[in-house]
C-alpha cells in the first residue's frame, strides 16, 4: 500500500468514527445541559464551593464568575509549581521560576498548554496529576460552559438570564469529561500508552552513557490532553513520543478524541435552538474547512520537489515513521484547527507552505471544529457576521435564529472577531523590533520570522503548539507569551457572553419569505466565504513575509 493511499484511508477511516459519534455525543451534551436534575455528586461540589446551581445568571454575572474560577486557577497552579521542591512526587525537580510558573500556570487554565519547558524534566507527579490534568479537564468545561450560554442566548428570548455557570462547569466535567477521559485512557492503556507513578529509572547506556526515563499517569493525561483540546504533554516529544502515542491505531483514536466533542457541539447546539438543520449547517461549514485544509497539508507534504523528497516519497523530516505522511498531516491539521496543540509530528520541519496551513488554522480562528466549546462561539460568531453581510446585500435588516442583528450586535461580533488578529500582529512586531527577543530565533529569514509569528499565533488563540526552533523559554517570550494567552482567552469571552445577553433579551422574530434560510447549503457557503475572506486575509502580509515566501522560494 502507498503512503498516499494509506493516508486516504486513515482519513475515511476517521470521518466514519467521526459520523457514528455525532448524534449519540451531540443529543447527550444537549440533555446534560438542559437538565433540571443534580447528581448527588454535583451537589456535594455545589455545598463545597457554596454556589446555588438553580439560580440563573445575567451575562455579566456569568462572566464574573469565569473571571472568577479562572483566577483561582492561575493561583492555585502557580503556587503549585513554585512549591514542588518541598512536594512529595516531585521526583526531585526543583521549584519552578517565577517567570516559567506563571506562562505554565496561565497556559493550563486558558485551555492553551503552551509548553516552554521539557515535561520529564520538570514537573514532577503532584504538578503533573493534581495542577496540569485537573486544568486539562476544568479548562475544557469553562469553554463549554460560554458556548453553551450562548447557545442559550439564542433559543431564549426576552430575558437576560443565560443559565449557571457552575452548574454548567460541573456537569460538563462530571458528565460529559470525566466519563469521556475515562473510557479514552482505558483504550490507550490497553494499546501500550504507559499509566504509573514510577520515579526516574534508566533504561540502558548508549555510546557510552546511560539514558534515564520517568513514568507518570501519561494515559490519564493523554485522554483529557486530546478530548479536552488542551495539548500539553507529558514528555517533551509530546504525543510524537511512544509513551504517549505508541502505535498508529493510538494516533489516529488521539485525532479522534481531538475532533469528536467539537464537531458533535454543532449537534447539541441544533437540539437546543429547536433546529437540527442549524448544527447541521454549522458542521457543514466546520466540515468542509477542516477537510479542505487536511486536502491541502497533504498535497503540500506529498509534492515530490527535489530528489530527496522523491525517494522518501514525500517530506519526512521531523515526522514519525510510525504514522508517515498521510497521518501526520491530518493530526497537524486537526491539532491547528482546534485548539489542542498536540504534535505528532514538528510542525516547524514541514515545508514552507504546510508550516503555513498549520498557522492558518490557528489564524482562521480555530473554528474548524475549534477547541471544545470555543469553536462552536466562534463560528456561531462568524455566522452573525455573514447574516449581517447577507443582510447589506439585499437591503434587509439582518436576522440569526429569529433574533435581529443590529448595531449592538454587529459591534460585540466585530469587537471578538478583531481583538485575536490585533494581539498576534502586535506581539508579532514588537517581538521582531526590539533587539533581544530575536536572538530566541533559530533561523534566520523567512522562517525564523514564522517561528515568531507561529508562537503568538498559537498562545493567542489559546493554541500551544509552536515552531520547535524557537527557544521561548526566555523572561520575554514566557512574560509576552502568557499576556497573550490571557487577553486571547478572556476577552472574546467577554463579547461572546455579552452578545448571548442582548439576544436572550430580544423577542423573536417571526419567519418570512424574506428570511435567509441558514439551514441551506447556501448559507454555509457563504459562512466559509466569511471565514476565509474576513479572518484568513487579515493576516495575509503576515504569511507573505513568512511561510509563503518561505514556500515559493
Amino acid at each position: 500500500m502507498g503512503p498516499v493511499l494509506a493516508g486516504v484511508l486513515q482519513l475515511l477511516a476517521l470521518i466514519a468514527a467521526l459520523a457514528l459519534a455525532y448524534i449519540p455525543l451531540g443529543t447527550y451534551m444537549a440533555r446534560v445541559y438542559s437538565s433540571d436534575k443534580h447528581w448527588r455528586v454535583e451537589k456535594w461540589v455545589y455545598k463545597g464551593i457554596g454556589a446555588n446551581p438553580d439560580a440563573e445568571m445575567t451575562w455579566s454575572a456569568y462572566l464574573r464568575g469565569v473571571l472568577a474560577f479562572s483566577t483561582v486557577g492561575v493561583l492555585f497552579l502557580y503556587a503549585l509549581m513554585r512549591l514542588q521542591g518541598v512536594l512529595p512526587g516531585s521526583l526531585g525537580f526543583s521549584s519552578v521560576d517565577p517567570a516559567q510558573s506563571f506562562n505554565t500556570a496561565v497556559s493550563f487554565v486558558t485551555n492553551t498548554n503552551w509548553q516552554s519547558y521539557y515535561g520529564e524534566q520538570t514537573m514532577g507527579h503532584v504538578v503533573q496529576t493534581a495542577g496540569l490534568a485537573v486544568q486539562n479537564f476544568v479548562s475544557a468545561a469553562v469553554g463549554m460552559a460560554v458556548a453553551v450560554a450562548l447557545v442559550r442566548g439564542f433559543a431564549r428570548s426576552r430575558t437576560g438570564e443565560l443559565g449557571n455557570f457552575w452548574s454548567d462547569l460541573v456537569r460538563g466535567t462530571l458528565r460529559i469529561l470525566v466519563p469521556a477521559a475515562a473510557i479514552a485512557a482505558i483504550v490507550l492503556v490497553a494499546c501500550g500508552v504507559i499509566q504509573n507513578f514510577s520515579g526516574i529509572h534508566e533504561v540502558g547506556q548508549f555510546m557510552g552513557g546511560s539514558q534515564q526515563w520517568n513514568g507518570g499517569a501519561v494515559a490519564s493525561q493523554e485522554a483529557i490532553k486530546e478530548i479536552g483540546t488542551n495539548g500539553g504533554g507529558y514528555f517533551n516529544a509530546n504525543s510524537a513520543h511512544p509513551f504517549e502515542n505508541p502505535t498508529s491505531f493510538t494516533n489516529l483514536f488521539e485525532i479522534f478524541l481531538i475532533l469528536v466533542i467539537p464537531f458533535a457541539l454543532t449537534r447539541t447546539f441544533g437540539v437546543m435552538v429547536g433546529s437540527v438543520k442549524q448544527g447541521y449547517a454549522i458542521l457543514a461549514t466546520m466540515f468542509t474547512i477542516w477537510l479542505g485544509l487536511v486536502a491541502l497539508m497533504m498535497w503540500t507534504e506529498f509534492a515530490h520537489h527535489g530528489p530527496a523528497l522523491q525517494a522518501a516519497g514525500g517530506a519526512y523530516e521531523g515526522k514519525e515513521v510510525r504514522f508517515g505522511v498521510g497521518a501526520s498531516s491530518i493530526f497537524a491539521v486537526s491539532t491547528t484547527l482546534t485548539s489542542t496543540g498536540a504534535v505528532d509530528s514538528f510542525h516547524s520541519s514541514f515545508t514552507g507552505l504546510g508550516g503555513g496551513i498549520t498557522m492558518l488554522g490557528m489564524m482562521l480562528g480555530e473554528i474548524a471544529p475549534g477547541g471544545v466549546g470555543s469553536g462552536l462561539y466562534g463560528m456561531l460568531i462568524m455566522a452573525v457576521i455573514a447574516v449581517f453581510i447577507a443582510g447589506l446585500m439585499v437591503g434587509r435588516t439582518p436576522e440569526y435564529l429569529g433574533k435581529k442583528i443590529g448595531t449592538r450586535e454587529i459591534k460585540l461580533a466585530a469587537c471578538y472577531i478583531l481583538i485575536t488578529p490585533a494581539l498576534v500582529l502586535v506581539f508579532t512586531a514588537v517581538s521582531m523590533a526590539l533587539p533581544t527577543p530575536p536572538h530566541s530565533m533559530l533561523n534566520s529569514g523567512a522562517h525564523g520570522f514564522s517561528e515568531v509569528l507561529y508562537a503568538f499565533t498559537s498562545a493567542s488563540n489559546n493554541n500551544g503548539s509552536a515552531f520547535a526552533g524557537l527557544n521561548a523559554n526566555t523572561d520575554w517570550f514566557n512574560t509576552m507569551t502568557g499576556l497573550a494567552m490571557l487577553l486571547g482567552r478572556f476577552l472574546p469571552m467577554v463579547f461572546v457572553l455579552a452578545l448571548a445577553g442582548s439576544l436572550a433579551a430580544q423577542k423573536p422574530v417571526p419567519v418570512t419569505a424574506g428570511t435567509l434560510r441558514t439551514e441551506k447549503p447556501l448559507f454555509t457557503g457563504l459562512l466559509v466565504g466569511a471565514v476565509l475572506i474576513i479572518t484568513g486575509l487579515t493576516y495575509f502580509p503576515a504569511l507573505a513575509l513568512g511561510p509563503l515566501a518561505e514556500g515559493l522560494a
